[in-house]
């Protein structure tokens, strides 16, 4: 709700704490950040005065555990805040889980109302849920340009909803609309490669999956949350997550492919902080888990694992670790085992082949290999697929006069792929 004469309450306890001006609370908060293991924060003035408006943004998740530390570990609601969420933070805002650089998670949720508040009927979650599963088809094969406003909106409703239902038709509104954020999240970080919207928007979709109380789905979430410090070379930040998406895990009915993904998400970051051989024990580890009977079935949700995309990992992984032979063997293999709609995937794979190429000093063969996948991202754009080609262009500047080192260049810098990539 707009606020006539701005947040008095952030106002107030910044000039409480000391902090006369708002350039001197940026200053404050920015000089937190190191001491609090966020790293240089960059709160600009014009940051703090959108905090003060009539209508302060939510802060993001590292923000908010610097400004509590710093104006007096006052809560969020405290400080003049309410979240997108929509509902009313508890007076205590108590922490649903402190993780390193996440900070809060939010607010714990309200109870679930039992009388007859809402007056949406209750097909409206079910109605709702078809939408959202629909659009798990769609991410596969829609351009994410595309996708990613569609479910944003999409979650916008969910949350309008949320206010409008009681008993199990928001318990079921909730979770569709935690899997719902759980996609956008995925597309703002794989697809358009902005881990700071994919970090806001997975605490949205931890809330809804504990306002549905869906300790799985929360698992799925903690564990995608863990991808943003592991790309960043943030080894212990993804490791606490990962603690976290495990016990989250163990509250619920996991699968055999459920257990062994988390195994893959782990040594998707242990692979990107620079410890590949780790990596390869948790993929050795994730396939024995998968030769297991599974006593519980996977989610409808889990659409993104199989054995074949635990290759994937593996071949990248070994490919890391500098196992050439080995890494093109595993991803050709891949190859042949992908289904016919995983084009983001194979973008990913061509690129790695490209990789493995590079190493074996295979220079034709490396080009051949990303020219695939530039192919395949006309197709299917997916921004990981991207970063692999310029990583193996990157390798290639020794032979940057080789012919077909050139015929990459002009594929790469084509007007289609140049005006596509700056659109993007």
């Amino acid at each position: 709700m707009p606020r006539p004469n701005g947040n008095t309450a952030l106002k107030a306890a910044r000039v409480a704490a000391g902090y006369a001006t708002q350039q001197a609370l940026a200053d404050a908060l920015n000089n937190a950040g190191p001491r609090l293991g966020l790293g240089d924060l960059e709160v600009s003035l014009r940051q703090v005065r959108r905090w003060e408006s009539e209508k302060p943004p939510w802060p993001q998740a590292h923000y908010q555990r610097a400004l509590r530390h710093v104006l007096g570990n006052m809560t969020m609601a405290e400080l003049g805040f309410s979240p997108s969420w929509g509902a009313t933070p508890a007076p205590e805002d108590v922490p649903r889980g402190m993780l390193a650089g996440l900070g809060t998670i939010g607010p714990a949720p309200l109870p679930l109302p039992n009388g007859d508040g809402g007056f949406q009927p209750d097909s409206v979650a079910a109605d709702y849920a078809l939408i959202t599963s629909s659009h798990r088809r769609l991410y596969w094969t829609v351009q994410p340009a595309q996708m990613h406003p569609t479910v944003v909106e999409h979650t916008r409703l969910g949350t309008a909803l949320m206010s409008e239902t009681t008993g199990l038709a928001r318990i079921c509104l909730a979770r569709a609309l935690a899997e719902s954020a759980l996609m956008a999240g995925r597309i703002e970080f794989f697809d358009l490669q902005d881990p700071d919207a994919a970090a806001d928007t997975y605490v949205r979709a931890l809330q809804a999956a504990a306002e549905a109380d869906d300790s799985l789905l929360g698992s799925a979430i903690l564990a995608h949350t863990a991808f943003v410090p592991g790309w960043a070379g943030d080894r212990s930040t993804a490791q606490e997550r990962m603690r976290a998406a495990r016990s989250y895990a163990r509250r619920g009915r996991p699968s055999t492919a459920f257990l062994a993904w988390l195994d893959a998400v782990e040594a998707e970051c242990e692979t990107r902080c620079g410890h590949p051989r780790t990596a390869l024990t948790l993929i050795r580890h994730a396939e024995e888990v998968l030769t297991q009977d599974s006593e519980f079935p996977s989610p409808e949700w889990m659409d993104w694992f199989s054995p074949v995309r635990l290759a994937a990992f593996k071949g990248n992984t070994r490919l890391k670790a500098g196992h050439y032979p080995q890494a093109r063997q595993t991803l050709l293999h891949v190859l042949d085992e992908l289904p016919a709609d995983a084009g983001k995937q194979r973008a990913v794979v061509f690129g790695d082949l490209a990789a493995a190429a590079v190493g074996e000093r295979q220079i034709e063969n490396a080009c051949e290999w990303a020219q695939k996948a530039l192919g395949q991202l006309t197709v299917t754009w997916y921004a990981t697929g991207m970063d692999r080609v310029r990583d193996v262009r990157q390798t290639l500047q020794p032979w940057s006069d080789h012919p077909r080192v050139v015929e990459l260049d002009d594929a790469m810098f084509g007007w289609r792929a140049t005006v596509s990539a700056l659109q993007r």
